[in-house]
């Protein structure tokens, strides 16, 4: 039987396993959405979608635990678990609502009980994977921290960015030109870009912190799949 984690697009993916191989845990993950090919976001209907699959792939490949990551964004917690709930229902005709993250449901299949339970990727309760980033870096990051007083000098000028993208502008200088090399610069777009994050995860992993203690409730999440159910 395996463990399945669904996350919500190829970058969460390429973070999310190499924390589960940091780890040493075994799980799989599968991607929700490919956000190179939809704007649109994640939705009820995707997330559906994808557990229906995962339901039929279940009769010939049971699945023991099952777990969904998605990011809170500027959600509260109680509108994400809402959310997971209006998912899980018309799939799963006996389950009970999931009420608190990091904490398995059983529901049955044709074939076996799953256990299911839910993350949602946050910083103090706001934000998704690049938030995530810029809360666990590891190296100096002079250029990047120097989009702060760009950020003010903006709204001094009337002007406003959201902090998501100003977390995914964040990150990606801190990538570019904190941590690559003028080697690397030179092919910036496969090696120093999050357009190939895998390349970074793969390659330059350690410019993040894996003991960094804003991933200590998300370390505790996956731990979740290497216990058993009623411990």
């Amino acid at each position: 039987m395996s463990n399945i984690l669904i996350v919500e697009s190829k970058n969460d993916r390429i973070f999310f396993d190499a924390l589960i191989n940091y780890l040493n845990l075994p799980i799989e993950t599968e991607i929700i959405l490919n956000e190179y090919e939809t704007l649109d976001g994640l939705s009820e209907k995707i997330l559906i979608e994808k557990l229906k699959s995962l339901q039929a792939r279940n009769l010939k490949k049971p699945i023991n635990k099952l777990g969904i990551i998605i990011d809170i964004d500027n959600y509260t917690v109680a509108e994400r678990i809402e959310f997971i709930n209006n998912c899980l229902n018309p799939v799963f005709s006996d389950i009970n609502i999931l009420k608190n993250t990091s904490e398995f449901i059983e529901v049955s299949s044709p074939s076996n009980k799953i256990k299911i339970a839910f993350y949602f990727t946050n910083v103090e309760g706001k934000g998704e994977l690049e938030t995530v980033l810029k809360a666990i870096k590891s190296q100096d990051s002079p250029h990047a921290d120097c989009l702060e007083d760009w950020q003010k000098c903006l709204e001094n000028q009337g002007g406003n960015i959201k902090q998501k993208d100003f977390d995914k502008f964040w990150v990606n200088i801190y990538i570019r030109y904190d941590t690559c090399s003028n080697q690397e610069r030179k092919q910036a777009g496969k090696k120093c870009s999050m357009n190939n994050f895998e390349y970074i995860m793969t390659n330059k992993k350690e410019i993040w912190n894996f003991e960094d203690e804003n991933l200590q409730k998300l370390k505790d999440f996956l731990s979740l799949f290497n216990k058993k159910f009623n411990e």
